[in-house]
């Protein structure tokens, strides 16, 4: 069993490499931003089903490190500073499960609101609210539950959970004065609260083996 489970946990590291490298590359600008404040609250999570626990303090530092690893000034030199907010609303960090059988994923759920500083005004008009799954949970029969720690579950969620903001931010450009983009789907990335949605895509089909 163990020799399958390192198999397995090889099968995701290669699976996450393009996604997790992504903070190597120059990226594009985006319009005039800058990142000015940087904020995370974490008021009342949810904690879904399965769930490992975390902190409010462990969240909020994972998001704002996160955030400041893709936005900071050498990525980003823009001309206009621009804050991002961001409020944990739910996550679940998948406790261990059995690989083929059962294997809850992870998911994390914000609420992002962007603002300008030059007018003190926020760019969008309601919270956008997101939920995000592990980049490196593509592989269906393999949770992260057995291959990695609560706390790297947690890093890789509020990973991509600044993916997701970056790409809400081209995808509405104009709020930063640039130009919108059109950007593929991306599996690992929804609008809306999927534990409220479809909190069937955070379970298997599968029913969790019997516990004495």
């Amino acid at each position: 069993m163990r020799l399958v489970i390192g198999l397995f946990g090889l099968l995701v590291l290669t699976a996450c490499g393009g996604v997790r490298d992504d903070l190597t590359v120059s990226p594009e600008p985006i319009g005039q931003f800058r990142l000015g404040h940087n904020i995370a609250v974490t008021p009342d999570p949810e904690r879904g089903p399965f769930s490992r626990k975390a902190t409010a303090e462990e969240w909020n530092a994972a998001m704002r490190q996160a955030v400041a690893d893709r936005f900071n000034e050498t990525r980003f030199p823009g001309d206009a500073y621009y804050h991002i907010g961001v409020a944990i609303e739910g996550y679940v960090l998948a406790a261990p499960g059995i690989p083929l059988v059962y294997s809850p994923k992870s998911v994390l759920i914000i609420t992002v609101n962007f603002f300008e500083d030059a007018t003190q005004t926020k760019l969008n008009e309601e919270p956008i609210q997101l939920t995000v799954f592990e980049p490196c949970c593509s592989i269906p029969f393999l949770g992260s539950g057995l291959s990695k720690s609560r706390e790297e579950q947690l890093e890789g969620l509020a990973f991509n959970a600044a993916r997701a903001i970056e790409r809400t931010m081209r995808e509405n450009a104009e709020w930063f004065g640039g130009t919108p983009e059109v950007l593929p789907e991306d599996e690992t990335i929804v609008e809306g609260n999927v534990l409220v949605d479809d909190p069937d895509a955070i379970l298997p089909d599968q029913s969790p083996p019997a516990t004495n």
